[in-house]
């Protein structure tokens, strides 16, 4: 009776943090864990207000900010020549100008609110699975091994090795160890994977 009492406060626990939180991606692809002092671990660390990431992922970001804010005033002063063509209704460069400016701001609108909710976060010494850490697996099926930095969402990059903690294989082996077999649950497949290594540098 005590265990399905526990099983229970349990449940109740979890669909409460997944109602009031933001951060779906954590549950999605998690290995089920009875373990209710391991789950509540894990939902301690999620934040429904500020995403994740890296330190240089959010040097780069300060980076591109950086450099639009300085292109901005010479968009401005095209955008001003252009205006004094004459007739807007058929000046191309007036046109490709106001849309090069929307452009700009709209990126700068989006980079900055990266920003505004972006948490930089340290990743500890250590062999479980955060942000910022280098994590290789192997994929129980053909046994083809994979090595994947986990990033914050602003920060993802596949073509260079950065998968964000809300991807359904990011998600899985976020906590996890190295040694540990992981559930994957995708869109459209189920799969393991096994950790065999984490390291802070890759």
């Amino acid at each position: 009776m005590k265990n399905v009492r526990s099983a229970l406060i349990c449940g109740i626990v979890l669909l409460f943090v997944i109602l009031m939180t933001s951060d779906f991606g954590f549950f999605l692809g998690v290995a089920y864990d009875n373990n209710c002092e391991d789950i509540a671990e894990r939902m301690s660390e999620m934040d429904p207000h500020f995403n994740k990431i890296t330190k240089a992922g959010y040097q780069k970001i300060q980076k591109e900010i950086d450099q639009l804010e300085n292109s901005r005033p010479t968009k401005i002063k095209i955008l001003s020549d252009a205006r004094a063509l004459g007739d807007l209704s058929e000046n191309a460069e007036y046109s490709a100008a106001k849309r090069d400016l929307r452009h700009l701001e709209s990126r700068l609108r989006f980079l900055r609110k990266e920003l505004q909710y972006a948490k930089i976060y340290t990743p500890s010494d250590n062999d479980r699975v955060e942000v910022g850490k280098y994590v290789t697996f192997e994929f129980l099926d053909d046994h083809a091994t994979e090595t994947y930095q986990i990033v914050g969402t602003p920060e993802v990059d596949i073509d260079h090795g950065k998968i964000s903690i809300a991807s359904p294989i990011g998600a899985a082996l976020l906590n996890h160890r190295t040694g540990d077999t992981v559930k994957v649950v995708a869109p459209n497949l189920t799969y393991q994977v096994k950790i065999t290594a984490v390291k802070i540098d890759q």
